[in-house]
């Protein structure tokens, strides 16, 4: 080797190491404000909506939690890719966006991918992120002061705090004798809109090493409720309602959730435990999101 391919093979390891180095110090925010609107919220839906599949995305559902709040879902290939290709990983097979009026105006708002991808396990989401981008704007990433590190983020790494549950340590809501009997058996429930819940969409991941189907479901009521979490727990500036709506996924013969204290948490991870509007408030959410899950799937008991 000469000197000449010694010194780019130096250089080159640097570059690498440096890439890496500043990876790691990267801080990700769950929500991305995309643009302020004016006008009436269906041109904005609309608006939104057309934007989206101009740029590659599919929508699959369309939800209204409560007043002057609307939630769009979509999906792309990239998106369903990456899921399909990690654990677990149709839970981000679709990316939620919000649009909410607040002081007169709608923040059009969305899940930032590339938080999504760390926290997920998902590969790199940056065609997402530039999609996303492209189609909505990118004001600014909100949701967390300072931010997480992706070793703070990621899968076994992030849980809120001692004792409280990571990614991986999904709730097994139930099994059934076969795949067809797990999803007919939930879209029927969602259908009639069994313990206050709605269907806001039903999606199929395609790649899976188990036939996988996503549901996307609004809880309307009670302590488990949308609004009620979302008025005690969101309270600032920007709004985070793209943390709606609320997955439950059939694997093969499963049926599985995300711990919704580990759901909640990552999506509002400054949250304290006290004060006003503090998770001591909303104590009695997740049992009560698990008994509406359990619900829908047919379980008894």
């Amino acid at each position: 080797m000469n000197n000449k391919q010694w010194l780019g093979r130096c250089l080159a390891a640097g570059l690498l190491v440096s890439t890496a180095a500043m990876a790691a110090r990267t801080r990700y925010m769950p929500f991305i404000l995309g643009h302020m609107a004016s006008g009436s919220m269906s041109q904005t839906v609309a608006a939104t909506r057309q934007a989206l599949v101009a740029n590659g995305f599919r929508v699959v559902g369309q939800y209204v939690p409560f007043a002057r709040t609307t939630i769009i879902c979509a999906t792309d290939p990239a998106l369903l890719s990456a899921a399909a290709h990690a654990k677990n990983g149709a839970f981000g097979a679709v990316e939620r966006i919000s649009i909410a009026q607040k002081h007169g105006r709608f923040q059009v708002s969305y899940v930032n991918p590339n938080y999504m991808a760390v926290a997920y396990g998902l590969s790199p989401l940056s065609s997402v992120a530039a999609a996303l981008k492209n189609a909505l704007g990118a004001m600014k990433p909100f949701g967390s002061h300072h931010g997480l590190t992706r070793n703070e983020l990621k899968p076994g790494h992030y849980h809120y705090a001692l004792f409280m549950p990571y990614f991986d340590n999904v709730d097994r809501v139930h099994k059934f004798p076969s795949y067809t009997a797990a999803v007919n058996t939930i879209r029927a429930n969602l259908m009639k809109h069994v313990a206050g819940t709605t269907m806001v969409y039903q999606l199929t991941v395609p790649g899976t090493a188990k036939p996988t189907t996503v549901f996307g479901l609004g809880i309307k009521g009670g302590k488990g409720g949308d609004h009620h979490i979302l008025r005690l727990i969101d309270h600032h500036r920007y709004l985070g309602y793209a943390y709606l709506p609320y997955e439950m996924m059939v694997v093969g013969r499963r049926v599985i959730a995300l711990r919704p204290r580990y759901r909640i948490a990552v999506n509002f991870p400054d949250t304290s435990m006290m004060g006003s509007h503090g998770f001591m408030n909303i104590m009695s959410a997740p049992p009560a999101i698990r008994k509406v899950l359990r619900e829908v799937a047919g379980r008894k008991g």
